[in-house]
């Protein structure tokens, strides 16, 4: 009886891996994990060897390769040993030795090379490929797979030098038909519908990720196959994250979910172990909510006294961070604007203070549009344990976001296959990238040795970020996004004024979220959900809907443009009838505030009048919106009166008791009054004909409400 299973198992050990790596790169980690996970047995030729076979930007090379592995198996005398050759710093594996033994024996030859569809390096020698039926007809020599005596005799014929080109050589073996057809070494044969191996170099368009039971894997669309080996050849050995899953840390997948590899940074418990982390943070460009992003770095979840910040801010007028808050930091560097420090320089000089600091472990590079909403980034950052890795984070309702799926021909952006479900959350993991940008983490061990040029920002043709990231994919050094968590969102900086006293009041288009987040009162998606409404009068409505910031700056804003109208002016407003009752007011066009806040009330006041007026509908159309300032001494009440509008919102922007004594609202008709606002609750009520009502009296202190007839 023969036990199956076990002839199996024997076959797999028969299989051994074979490639050569001079040095331990991050592509050869990732080789070695995937084989290490799938069970492979590996032997690695030429470490500590120097490397004289030029590289994939060069001229032909890779004899040094061969020459390793003919000394290799001249010491192997197992004639049933299967050998599989790949290379390793741009290979991994998709699937175990169980398959791809499988696949080779279905091939029925002893040594099965894998296939391009583009000949290289002699594109002469194209007539001389036999033609195959379906297929790619030309020999890869990146990934071969053979029993231990045909390759022996393979290889034996070798002489040539070290750069000398390896595909060359076996291209002449496989053209040769002596070779191919009486020799013992004959049955060469090329997988040439990539059912073992899948170079990507000239099929990218070919491949795409399979998701199916919970696992993931490359196919091959055009002659649906599924490749056991994924090889990024050619110019896409810095581009194989075409395959997106293929490059995380780890080759076992699920759907959604991406295992992450055990070797995880063990954060200590205790705050005094925790790695030291310089922060740079960059102000290039006029940004809105430079305050709330301090107030946001604050609120991460890290020992303050484990971070050190270098701020650079380029922009005049630009304020940073608080004093008080800048003692929390083990240390704080600015520098400001009077230096005239170009971006690259900027960020150069914000690397090297980290790379300088023998005590600094990583650098976090934090660009002020940069919302980073999640507490503990900096900790997941850290414990993914990766040379360079970024949070994910998008444009909110774009596909904007800070890294690049894959690379153009002139190395620029293109999108990747993967991209749009990466950014969009259908396909979750850590994902190795040709590029990110606004927000990553280094280790400072890497900016000591192989990122050791200080100018790792500069380039007379790119930004400083392509720049960057150039010089990082020229080592070799694999760059990680990761969207296994929502981390936050970029700001939109392009139509940013700088003209107001406080310039956010202006972002309601350009950053919807942020400036919701800033300005709308915290309790304003319970007012539904809760019925957070009041009733103080008759179809009179009372709710939260600015935040304590919106109210005084606001204020603040009106008061800094200070032309304030008189209550006895001849203003053009009063006389073309749109005021029947002065007041002491600046309108919301005088400091070109009226589309902002028409965008206010369409958003936030719109669905609550269509929810206590049934049956009413508004386009938030308006001809008076202002905010009135009464004062003892200078306007103190109004008298009653009807509004000229269909509704009326009236929002107290101070706090009644503490800025000021009295005021409030009296409906004459139904004898009610509110006569202690609230700051930054509404009053809506009707304004024609029913509710007739006049301002209480304010008998010390300074009023402020913001007023607007609505119509229709």
């Amino acid at each position: 009886l023969v036990c199956v299973p076990c002839v199996s198992v024997v076959v797999v050990l028969k299989l051994l891996v074979v490639t050569v790596a001079t040095k331990e790169t991050d592509g050869f980690k990732r080789f070695f994990r995937s084989a290490k996970h799938l069970n492979y047995t590996v032997k690695v030729l030429g470490e500590g060897e120097k490397w004289k076979s030029g590289d994939y930007m060069s001229a032909p090379g890779g004899g040094q390769k061969v020459r390793l592995l003919k000394a290799a198996l001249e010491e192997m005398t197992d004639g049933d040993k299967i050998i599989l050759f790949i290379d390793s710093y741009d290979v991994v594996f998709a699937s175990g030795p169980k398959e791809l033994l499988k696949k080779f024996q279905q091939a029925r030859h002893k040594v099965v090379f894998s296939s391009e569809s583009l000949i290289w390096p002699d594109r002469h020698l194209e007539d001389k490929h036999p033609h195959v039926v379906e297929g790619n007809r030309f020999l890869g020599s990146g990934g071969f797979i053979g029993y231990l005596p045909n390759i022996k005799e393979m290889v034996s014929d070798w002489t040539g030098e070290d750069n000398d080109s390896d595909q060359l050589f076996f291209t002449k073996i496989y053209i040769d038909p002596v070779k191919r057809v009486r020799c013992k070494s004959t049955n060469i044969t090329l997988d040439s519908k990539c059912r073992l191996f899948q170079n990507l170099h000239g099929a990218l368009d070919e491949v795409v990720l399979k998701f199916e039971d919970g696992r993931v894997r490359a196919r091959n669309v055009l002659y649906d196959t599924l490749p056991v080996v994924i090889h990024g050849n050619g110019p896409t050995k810095l581009q194989i994250n075409y395959l997106g899953n293929y490059i995380p840390n780890t080759w076992t997948f699920e759907m959604g979910c991406t295992v992450c590899h055990k070797d995880l940074h063990p954060l200590a418990a205790l705050e005094s172990e925790y790695p030291l982390v310089a922060i740079g943070i960059f102000i290039q460009q006029p940004t809105p909510f430079v305050g709330v992003f301090f107030e946001r770095l604050l609120k991460l979840q890290y020992p303050k006294h484990r971070l050190k910040l270098f701020i650079s801010n380029q922009v005049t007028g630009e304020h940073w961070i608080h004093q008080d808050h800048g003692s929390l930091y083990q240390e704080v560097k600015l520098v400001g604007p009077e230096e005239e420090m170009d971006p690259p320089a900027s960020r150069n000089l914000g690397v090297d203070m980290c790379r300088k600091d023998k005590h600094c472990d990583y650098f976090f590079l934090l660009d002020i549009d940069v919302v980073l909403e999640n507490e503990n980034t900096l900790q997941i950052l850290i414990q993914q344990n990766l040379p360079i890795v970024a949070p994910m984070i998008t444009r909110v309702g774009r596909l904007w976001s800070n890294f690049w799926g894959a690379l153009s021909a002139d190395g620029y952006y293109a999108r990747s296959e993967d991209y749009v479900d990466i950014v969009q959350g259908r396909r979750v993991g850590v994902w190795n990238v040709p590029y990110v940008s606004s927000v990553f983490l280094v280790k400072a061990s890497l900016l000591r040795a192989e990122l050791s040029d200080y100018e790792l920002f500069t380039s007379t043709l790119l930004d400083p970020d392509m720049a960057y990231c150039h010089n990082v994919r020229s080592k070799v050094i694999f760059m990680y996004v990761t969207n296994m968590q929502t981390f936050g969102r970029i700001l939109s900086t392009e139509n940013y004024q700088m003209s107001h006293l406080h310039n956010d009041l202006w972002q309601i288009f350009e950053n919807p979220v942020d400036w919701q987040k800033r300005y709308i009162h915290e309790n304003y998606t319970l007012i539904m959900k809760d019925k957070l409404i009041e009733t103080p009068c008759p179809d009179v409505y009372w709710f939260p809907i600015f935040s304590d910031v919106a109210c005084d700056h606001i204020v603040e804003e009106m008061e800094h443009f200070g032309r304030w109208s008189g209550g006895n002016t001849t203003d053009a407003r009063i006389q073309g009838g749109y005021e029947n009752v002065p007041t002491i007011d600046i309108h919301m066009n005088q400091i070109n505030f009226e589309k902002e806040w028409q965008k206010f009330l369409l958003e936030y006041i719109a669905p609550i009048t269509e929810k206590m007026y049934p049956g009413y509908y508004t386009k938030a159309q308006f001809e008076l919106a202002f905010v009135v300032r009464y004062k003892p001494d200078e306007q103190p009440s109004l008298r009653p009166h009807h509004d000229a509008s269909t509704f009326t919102i009236n929002v107290a922007l101070n706090q009644v008791g503490r800025d000021y004594q009295g005021g409030g609202c009296r409906f004459l008709r139904y004898d009610c009054s509110v006569d202690a606002p609230r700051k930054g609750w509404t009053l809506l009520h009707p304004g024609r004909l029913t509710h007739y009502h006049e301002g209480l009296p304010t008998t010390a202190g300074v009023r402020y409400i913001a007023v607007s007839f609505v119509d229709p």
